[in-house]
């Protein structure tokens, strides 16, 4: 697991642990070295998550499916105090409202069935 240290310390790493030191741009991009992308198993192009510890790291995952973003938005809202879910719910019931809408002025007008 690779892991981004939010405050640098003094303490000593140990055997199992390896580190580089990379450059980020003025986009805030950093390229991930290509011996810790092989051990993740992170493709190129790709994609990685970052989740904080509860001791205040920042370990990189990688993605390999979209169940690997399962949660990313719990506890997040929209402007208008919306979870994802509630939004999706909305946008569900607007697409059936908007299905029988068209169901309704265009099913059984006759023209162009044959």
């Amino acid at each position: 697991m690779y892991v981004f240290h939010e405050v640098l310390t003094r303490e000593r790493m140990s055997e199992t642990e390896s580190e580089k030191v990379v450059s980020v741009s003025s986009r805030g991009q950093a390229t991930i070295p290509k011996e810790f992308r092989e051990e993740l198993g992170i493709d190129t192009p790709g994609r990685v998550k970052f989740v904080r510890t509860d001791e205040g790291e920042i370990v990189v995952r990688p993605i390999h499916s979209v169940t690997d973003l399962r949660g990313i938005l719990d506890g997040k809202t929209d402007e208008q105090g919306r979870s994802a879910t509630d939004r999706l719910r909305e946008e569900r019931t607007a697409d059936k409202a908007s299905e029988e809408e068209l169901r309704q002025r265009y099913a059984g007008d006759g023209e162009g069935d044959t």
